[in-house]
């Protein structure tokens, strides 16, 4: 009994600490990019590494599988032409690469506190002692929260118009915890782990978001409705936090009518929250929703480092070395990777002149309904910088 309430009261002092308003000014404080279209947003958690001599950053480069080594030279390239002062170090590692490899990368990863990344594929035919190395990158790195900005873009032909949604979605725990046993034959476990620390710390996070964001309303998608305990505990959490922005609208929504909800009206929301799996899900069907896996970009952070990648997973290896891939999403993932270096001017330059080609309906890649290729995109995107410069 001593025992237990020891650990609930250094569970309720780490809680606190954690929460303690000079704590979330470094974890979750937030910088807005310079433009105004949310295109540009960026999050400032730890002091981004300063620039060494000359001015210039070092940014881990991470290609990964299928289309991302291609993309990163597109990336390299318009950054050569913007004059960006970044420079790369290049770690590969793929769905084949060796434990050394992986270490490596996170070192790297460590050691410059920023990177761009591509998808790195998880074979699920593999055995069950092969973990997801993009999941090892976020657990590892303490990267808690997935940031993506879903919003209708000019030039791009969707069902549905007008959509506006940021997702939040916590990184390092639920259902992807890694834990799985086969208790007896033929019967498997796998945890799904929810701890109030993690649940608080990524409702706050959300609610700070839709504050500095001027946003209206956040949901709190959950399946509390079965899963009492685990997704009560979260959904909980917000409600805990949402008591402290009462200038906010928050809503719990049951993670399968969120995704009907989505398809059919999506402009109904604003913030969203939500543990891991959920996020992964929705993040799918909103990326479907605004255009496509080649035009969202996506961010991980945490106290310390930042990640930045596209929104979709998906290492399009069927597109690779075809000249058919749509480098939108990197290239966007890139600017905000730029902002939180607070580099906003390279930042606005390359934005809008992919902003500018995205509304030339001749230079767009098939999976969007046009005929050109990466290079024609990558190209007039180029000739934007060029004329601004």
């Amino acid at each position: 009994m001593i025992m237990a309430l020891k650990m609930l009261t250094a569970a309720n002092c780490f809680v606190k600490a954690m929460l303690r308003p000079s704590t979330l000014r470094h974890s979750s404080g937030i910088l807005f990019g310079h433009e105004t279209s949310l295109r540009s947003f960026s999050f400032k958690h730890s002091i981004p590494p300063s620039a060494k001599y000359g001015g210039r950053h070092t940014v881990t480069l991470i290609p990964g599988d299928g289309i991302g080594p291609e993309l990163m030279l597109h990336v390299k390239t318009v950054f050569r032409h913007a004059c960006v002062p970044v420079d790369f170090e290049e770690v590969m590692v793929n769905s084949t690469s060796s434990e050394e490899d992986i270490h490596n990368a996170i070192m790297a990863v460590r050691r410059n506190c920023v990177a761009l990344k591509g998808n790195i594929e998880t074979d699920h035919n593999l055995p069950p002692s092969h973990k997801s190395c993009n999941n090892r990158f976020r657990v590892t790195l303490d990267l808690y929260a997935n940031v993506i900005h879903f919003k209708s873009l000019p030039g791009v032909e969707t069902r549905h118009k007008n959509i506006d949604i940021l997702v939040v979605r916590e990184n390092t725990e639920g259902e992807y915890s890694n834990l799985e046993h086969e208790s007896v034959k033929g019967v498997i476990e796998s945890l799904k782990i929810i701890t109030k620390a993690k649940s608080l710390r990524i409702a706050e996070y959300a609610f700070q978001l839709a504050q500095v964001m001027g946003r209206k309303k956040v949901t709190a998608v959950h399946k509390a409705n079965i899963m009492k305990l685990g997704d009560g505990l979260f959904l909980q959490c917000c409600r805990e936090v949402a008591s402290h922005y009462p200038q906010l609208t928050f809503e719990g929504m049951i993670v399968d009518n969120t995704t009907m909800q989505l398809v059919s009206r999506p402009q109904q929301f604003d913030v969203m929250v939500m543990p891991n799996l959920y996020g992964n899900i929705v993040n799918n069907v909103c990326t479907g929703l605004v255009g496509g896996a080649g035009l969202v970009p996506g961010a991980n952070y945490g106290p310390t480092y930042a990640v930045f990648e596209t929104a979709s997973k998906q290492s399009g290896r069927n597109l690779a070395n075809k000249n058919m891939a749509n480098p939108i999403a990197m290239l966007l993932a890139s600017c905000i990777m730029l902002d939180y270096l607070k580099l906003h001017s390279y930042a606005t330059c390359i934005r809008t002149a992919v902003l500018a080609s995205m509304e030339n309906k001749g230079v767009h890649t098939p999976d969007i309904g046009g005929q050109s290729t990466t290079l024609d995109i990558v190209q007039n995107i180029i000739s934007h910088i060029s004329t601004v410069n």
